[in-house]
């Protein structure tokens, strides 16, 4: 009888373990901090790469000319408020999801030949100045923070 009572040990200290594991990775929740995010899995691998730095209240992109085809949007929120990213032009609407200070997410898309609005969606943060411009195809926008009075440019 000792080695099914043992047997029946292992597998619950397995199965508690393996539990334990699948928490730590999920983060727990416990509200900690902020944690980043990578990109989801649906990335497309041959689509180019954009990082969209999010301060109080300004957006930097690493990129400042676009031609047609798949971009992949990396918001990161080096602000101490939430924000999120919009891309409002011809290839539609796309909106990253609103992140905490500290955190990242990506989001893939198909951009289109034409002018694109790029902004903070948050509680008027658009009106504070956390928005931009892109033209994609011919020849680039004359600046990226969108000739606003906000006093951000390039």
């Amino acid at each position: 009888m000792i080695i099914p009572n043992t047997r029946d040990r292992v597998l619950i200290g397995v199965a508690a373990g393996g539990l334990a594991a699948l928490l730590a990775a999920c983060g727990g929740g416990g509200g900690a901090g902020p944690t980043a995010t990578t990109p989801p899995a649906t990335t497309a691998a041959s689509a180019t790469r954009v990082t969209a730095a999010l301060t109080d209240f300004h957006i930097q992109l690493s990129t400042q000319k676009y031609q047609p085809g798949q971009y992949t949007f990396t918001a990161e929120n080096k602000g101490h408020h939430e924000h999120a990213l919009e891309l409002d032009g011809p290839g539609g609407h796309n909106r990253s999801r609103t992140l905490e200070p500290g955190q990242s997410t990506a989001f893939t898309v198909t951009l289109r030949s034409g002018s694109y609005q790029v902004f903070c969606p948050v509680d008027g943060h658009k009106d504070l100045g956390m928005k931009t411009s892109i033209t994609v195809g011919g020849s680039a926008a004359p600046s990226t923070s969108g000739s606003t009075s906000s006093g951000h440019g390039y």
